[in-house]
């Protein structure tokens, strides 16, 4: 079936910032006790009415009080007329019960175009901004403002606050981002759980928590008709699975509806070096 791509990057548009966050989920590393996994590295598939569009590789290290991540992505939509290939790369330090970021940087390119987004921070703030092609706001953008850039995570980092695993409720959270051009948050409520089937049994906990997912821009976007659809859309969905032993909350499945049919992005295997170099390895 050959769907034109300008069709699906038009209808995917607004979910786009929100969407870039979540397929980067499994490269944080997450922290409870103030212990921490070493590495991660995460293999994701992303499939859409049952054909597969998209794989994602993704990797974390933590080092004493430092750490990196990275991750890329290729994807080939409509008999490959559409291709996409993205790397990610971030770093920083950690500070108790604190993430906080150095430098992000997004690479991509789509077809014969390509890009790049390299953020700099200070003090939990966004201190530099670098967007190539060169990026000039529409008028019809909410302005952004620099308290706007206070306190808030670049797409990478955001995920070590998503999958940080401290018991209790983990959809009972707000995450705040910026990712080059947009401010917004991403707020996550229960919806419910479900048991997760492995078909190479790891020893680990098999119950996950599906969380809603709903994106509240805040500057940097505009206030049109796709903006307000982003806004009210339901159906998008986090699975949160619980790795207590490594002090983790892997997402194991990311739903997200489109107008073409709904995406689905599923982890195809997780290797976890936990704390006490003890190796864990999770299957789909």
């Amino acid at each position: 079936m050959l769907i034109e791509a300008s069709k699906f990057t038009r209808g995917a548009r607004f979910r786009g910032s929100a969407f870039a966050v979540l397929v980067v989920a499994a490269a944080a590393p997450a922290m409870a006790n103030d212990t921490w996994s070493p590495s991660v590295t995460a293999v994701y598939k992303l499939r859409m009415a049952g054909i597969e569009l998209a794989t994602f590789n993704f990797n974390s290290t933590v080092k004493g009080e430092t750490y990196t991540l990275s991750g890329q992505g290729k994807l080939s939509w409509g008999l490959g007329l559409y291709k996409y290939n993205g790397t990610f790369a971030g770093n920083g330090t950690l500070a108790g019960d604190e993430v906080r970021p150095s430098a992000y940087a997004y690479d991509w390119q789509v077809n014969r175009k390509s890009g790049s987004v390299k953020l700099g921070f200070a003090r939990g703030s966004v201190a530099s901004v670098e967007i190539q092609p060169p990026h000039t706001p529409s008028p019809e953008v909410v302005p952004l403002k620099p308290e706007h850039l206070k306190s808030v995570f670049d797409p990478l980092t955001a995920l070590i606050a998503l999958s940080r695993y401290r018991g209790g409720d983990p959809c009972d959270r707000k995450i705040s981002l910026f990712e080059g051009k947009q401010r917004f948050d991403l707020v996550l409520t229960r919806h419910r759980e479900e048991k997760v089937l492995e078909p190479k049994p790891s020893g680990q906990p098999v119950l996950a928590h599906v969380c809603r997912v709903r994106y509240v821009p805040i500057a940097g976007h505009k206030t049109n008709r796709e903006t307000q659809a982003a806004i009210k859309a339901e159906g998008i969905e986090v699975a949160l699975r619980p790795i207590p032993s490594a002090n983790l909350l892997v997402p194991y499945r990311i739903t997200i509806p489109t107008p073409l049919g709904t995406a689905v992005l599923t982890a195809q295997r997780v290797d976890i070096t936990a704390p006490g170099n003890r190796q864990i390895a999770l299957t789909h």
